[in-house]
């Protein structure tokens, strides 16, 4: 008999755990070292150490399901018949964690075999911390299940709950909130479109704070930290950098929490399960955040797209 619902969230958390313990192992070795390019992004040392362990663990722990993942060249189906598709981001925030700026993210969500990203079941992310950190979170859900909420002592391993909640805030002033701008390609355009956004809107003072790892952004939300966050980056950028399935995975999470994820014109966030089709999201610490924000945006998008 396959994993129920729950049985799949408690196994994509021990993997995030799996992971994390693979970087914590690879501490000191080079990790900004490029070892290869995939169709979606720059796949650095690091990465390398805990994609080729991924289907090994599913292997050992997880067998019968089918393994989409950033590392991967294409579908992977683990033992005889796939009773779940299980899409995986191993190392969410490669560029941040290799420099021991701020923490990646393991991101791990499951569907039915057939199924897209609104059809995801289960979800867990599981932060993986810099060198002088001292604990991690791990937050993971059943649709319509409500969040399950920990944060792990990295020296005990003694586990706690963590109560964390979305901004209720129903405007963006003195908030950090904004548009996900990384890399040059785009820059300026989504720039622009952020400006006019915040002018729109009435806002005087928000702040910009780029977390570059969608697991960490959605984490800012789910916490109460950032209010708006947008990645526009495939409406104006087609060179592979912009967001994937695999990043987006657990967004399910955020609206677990009581926050809202969209595509850029307000409709449901909808994708294949791969690891390559380029995704556009936009997530509200709340509906009220969503339904001032919401409108607004998808005009000035469709600007964007008639030019």
């Amino acid at each position: 008999m396959p994993p129920s619902a729950d049985e799949a969230r408690r196994l994509l958390c021990r993997l995030g755990e799996h992971v994390r313990a693979l970087v914590a192992g690879s501490r000191g070795m080079e990790m900004s070292v490029v070892t290869g390019e995939t169709v979606a992004d720059t796949i650095y040392a690091i990465d390398r150490v805990a994609d080729d362990a991924l289907l090994v663990w599913f292997e050992e722990h997880w067998p019968d399901v089918r393994v989409v993942s950033e590392g991967l060249d294409g579908p992977v189906v683990v033992g005889k018949k796939a009773e779940w598709t299980v899409i995986v981001d191993t190392i969410d925030g490669t560029r941040g964690l290799m420099y021991d700026k701020r923490p990646a993210w393991c991101l791990a969500a499951a569907a039915p075999p057939d199924g897209s990203l609104g059809d995801i079941v289960a979800a867990a992310m599981t932060e993986l911390p810099t060198a002088k950190q001292g604990a991690a979170d791990q937050l993971s859900a059943v649709r319509g299940a409500g969040l399950v909420t920990e944060r792990v002592s990295l020296r005990s391993g003694e586990r706690e709950r963590l109560a964390v909640r979305p901004s209720s805030a129903t405007d963006l002033e003195h908030s950090f909130s904004g548009l996900a701008k990384f890399f040059l390609p785009g820059k300026p355009a989504l720039a622009s479109l952020e400006a006019e956004l915040f002018r729109r809107l009435g806002c005087r003072h928000v702040f910009d704070d780029q977390y570059l790892a969608t697991g960490g952004q959605l984490h800012e939300l789910i916490t109460g930290r950032d209010r708006f966050v947008a990645d526009l980056r495939p409406l104006v950028n087609d060179d592979g950098l912009a967001c994937h399935p695999y990043d987006v995975c657990t967004s399910m999470l955020l609206t677990e929490a009581g926050g809202v994820v969209n595509d850029p014109w307000g409709r449901p966030l909808e994708a294949p399960l791969d690891n390559a089709s380029p995704v556009a999201w936009v997530g509200y610490a709340n509906e009220a955040l969503a339904t001032r924000i919401a409108p607004v945006l998808a005009e000035l998008v469709d600007d964007l797209q008639d030019r």
